[in-house]
């Protein structure tokens, strides 16, 4: 169990996305953390309240936007919000807890630095909590925070918390997470959240807002090898820039590149960034570079150091969600759209279904013959076009991608590879 206590300046950006079973109380959470931390505008409150029962706000209806959530009492949708302290900005994806929206917590915590997983105090870790932590592991979230709700219905018990703490801990480290926090809470009455609670003193930790406030988000894109994936082509007096914004890296004049698909190597021989000339560069970034050979580079290129380049194949295996009502089968023709380049391809196979509920080692189905919504699996895939992939370890925009399907342009899955050579 570790806590994160380093200072971060306010211009500090931190994503997190929120996870967990029905009824855990992600969305009263939510609301007790912009309330007390005054983060909603007063038309919002007064909003509320008048959809509430009772004199108390129904703090679960600051995200619970849609007709059918507040109908049915639960969260269907992704939910973003943005809101800032005097310490940090953040982006907060509210995302469900049913089984059947696992595409939705997936889309919320692929791009987020912390992944606040929640638990009912009196039902512990279930098998819903074990997805959770496992799709966290999948998406390789850096942090994981484990909030154990509800602990004033098990009388703020420290020995409840301890077991939680204890069993989950122990299941997310098994599945590779590198950072786990827990924390005791009471969202409906503020315990921990904002606020310490007067009523758990055995708890010497932070609250989830200090620990969001504190724990580490600095990503260092430019400890990478250097991507930019060439976004337009610009033509001005003859000269040509290829513009686009920096995936990951450094770029500095005078460094050998190389164009990918093509191979062709050459070097830099001006970076602009605002329309200013600068001798580097780094990610994210935009900038147009101009090369100091005339080659042939379009859109949906990967200019890379030749030094340190990804992986260029066309056979490609990866971990995947399925996004759509529609299955995905072995013989399926879609579309890869892998950073701004987009190409042909086949399913191949599909030698796996996961099922994360299951636990480290025992979570793989052998040939499910097709992944259907929310399955996530291993597919094999053959491109038209190689592609330059890197490990989604290394990199979580050059090692993923979405497939396409080729006739409504519909996203059918989010892909995760473990392609490439390491950096």
């Amino acid at each position: 169990m570790t806590t994160a206590t380093e200072h971060r300046s306010a211009t500090t950006l931190l994503r997190f996305a929120t996870a967990g079973s029905v009824d855990d109380g992600k969305s009263t959470l939510v609301g007790r953390l912009l309330y007390d931390s005054k983060s909603i505008l007063s038309d919002q409150l007064d909003a509320v309240r008048r959809a509430s029962i009772g004199d108390a706000p129904d703090l679960a209806l600051l995200t619970d936007g849609l007709r059918a959530e507040r109908e049915q009492g639960i969260t269907i949708d992704v939910a973003y919000r943005y809101f800032a302290t005097t310490r940090r900005r953040f982006i907060l994806a509210d995302t469900p807890g049913h089984v059947q929206y696992t595409r939705n917590m997936v889309t919320g915590a692929s791009t987020a630095d912390l992944a606040l997983v929640l638990v009912d105090a009196r039902n512990g870790v279930v098998e819903q909590t074990r997805r959770h932590a496992a799709v966290a592991a999948l998406l390789r979230v850096p942090h994981v925070t484990l909030a154990v709700n509800k602990m004033d219905l098990v009388g703020y018990k420290e020995q409840v918390f301890a077991a939680i703490a204890e069993e989950f801990t122990a299941y997310a480290g098994e599945l590779g997470v590198p950072e786990i926090t827990t924390i005791p809470i009471s969202a409906l009455a503020g315990d921990n959240v904002v606020e310490p609670s007067p009523h758990m003193n055995w708890y010497g930790g932070p609250t989830v807002l200090e620990h969001l406030e504190a724990v580490s988000a600095d990503e260092d894109l430019g400890a990478a090898p250097a991507r930019l994936p060439v976004q337009y082509v610009i033509r001005h007096e003859g000269v040509r820039r290829y513009a686009g914004r920096i995936a990951a890296g450094i770029l500095r004049v005078g460094d050998q590149v190389t164009v990918l698909p093509s191979g062709h190597t050459t070097t830099i021989a001006a970076i602009d960034a605002l329309g200013q000339d600068v001798p580097a560069a780094r990610a994210p970034q935009s900038v147009a570079l101009r090369l100091a050979d005339e080659l042939d580079v379009s859109r949906g290129d990967l200019i890379a150091p030749t030094s340190r380049l990804p992986h260029l194949t066309q056979d490609i295996t990866a971990t995947v969600c399925h996004l759509h009502e529609r299955p995905l089968t072995p013989g399926s023709r879609v579309l890869i759209k892998h950073s701004t380049r987009t190409v042909k391809a086949i399913v191949k196979d599909i030698p796996y279904a996961i099922d994360p509920g299951r636990g480290p080692g025992g979570g793989r189905v052998r040939a499910p013959g097709a992944l259907h919504v929310n399955d996530l699996g291993t597919v094999v895939l053959r491109s038209a076009q190689p592609l330059p992939l890197d490990p989604y370890a290394a990199s979580r925009h050059t090692g993923s991608f979405l497939l396409i399907a080729p006739a409504d342009g519909a996203t059918l899955t989010a892909c995760t590879t473990t392609e490439g050579t390491e950096p």
